[in-house]
């Protein structure tokens, strides 16, 4: 399997995530570390398997941060589980998106990178974008009325933290995209594991065998192949082909959303969804041409 293929099947995957998460009857922060321990089990398996694992001294280098994107990524998952049931799949997503925005906003704090005219007006744009889907949409949802405000806040501290995540990683040395990810999996579901004991104690005997199939496919398909086909397709393709590709998984969001759930978007929200991929593809567009001049 080539690599573009390989990608667009992980973006596919991604894709389809809101309408899984919405069909397993359990809390956020359940359904987060079931996510979690099922995730890093699987890759566990298959880094062994592909015999890929990281020495303890390169995780000893590396530890403060992957201890604080591990927590981040969970934490993460919790908030964009959330924003799902308070919105349609297609804000939460859009939403979700921001992350570039954000990162745009603290590279020249974290990386020392210069915030271009041409980014100012990629984050303005961005924003417009928001303003369009948050006064806009449907009002009731099939399990009640939707709190879009809600969900779109959740969906933005999601993107608060990934972009973290983003950050951090540039900092990690000596580890690759799929070792880190692994660890960090591991990391994210031993942070969980107490959160959730404390917070909302699992009685695993009370879910569902419905939402233990969703749980299984949440885990085994949509975080361990999922991760495993996106970061084995980065070493043989462009910076530039990775960022147009990765857009297939908000677009297939809010089409499977329509599919399965009827959700539907008007010509306003439609705006608002293209100004927000728009200015983020343009911003990670500049970022993948800066990085190859750099490397020429």
């Amino acid at each position: 399997m080539n690599s573009k293929l390989r990608l667009v099947i992980a973006m596919l995957i991604f894709g389809s995530i809101g309408v899984l998460v919405k069909n397993i009857d359990l809390s956020s922060s359940e359904i987060a570390l079931l996510r979690g321990m099922i995730g890093s089990i699987f890759l566990i398996g298959v880094s062994i398997f592909i015999k890929q694992k990281p020495s303890l001294n390169q995780i000893k280098e590396n530890i403060v941060l992957l201890l604080l994107s591990g927590a981040a990524i969970g934490f993460n998952w919790i908030l964009l589980f959330q924003s799902y049931k308070y919105t349609t799949i297609s804000n939460a997503t859009l939403s979700y998106y921001f992350a570039p925005v954000f990162v745009m906003l603290l590279a020249p704090f974290i990386l020392k990178e210069k915030l271009t005219s041409i980014k100012v007006g990629c984050i303005i744009t961005a924003m417009i974008g928001l303003f369009l889907i948050l006064n806009t949409g449907e009002s009731h949802s099939v399990g009640g009325a939707y709190n879009h405000v809600v969900g779109v806040l959740y969906g933005l501290s999601a993107a608060v933290l990934y972009a973290s995540v983003i950050l951090m990683n540039k900092f990690i040395k000596n580890l690759s995209g799929f070792e880190t990810t692994v660890i960090q999996l591991i990391i994210a579901a031993l942070v969980l594991l107490p959160y959730v004991l404390i917070k909302d104690p699992m009685d695993l005997s009370a879910i569902t065998l419905h939402s233990w199939i969703y749980i299984l496919i949440l885990g085994i398909f949509h975080t361990g192949i999922a991760y495993f086909l996106y970061f084995t397709s980065f070493k043989e393709l462009k910076g530039q082909t990775i960022a147009v590709l990765s857009y297939i998984d908000p677009i297939s969001a809010v089409i499977i959303a329509a599919i399965f759930l009827g959700e539907s978007m008007n010509f306003i929200q439609i705006l608002g969804g293209i100004l927000i991929l728009g200015s983020t593809f343009l911003s990670e567009s500049l970022e993948a041409k800066n990085k190859r001049c750099i490397d020429l």
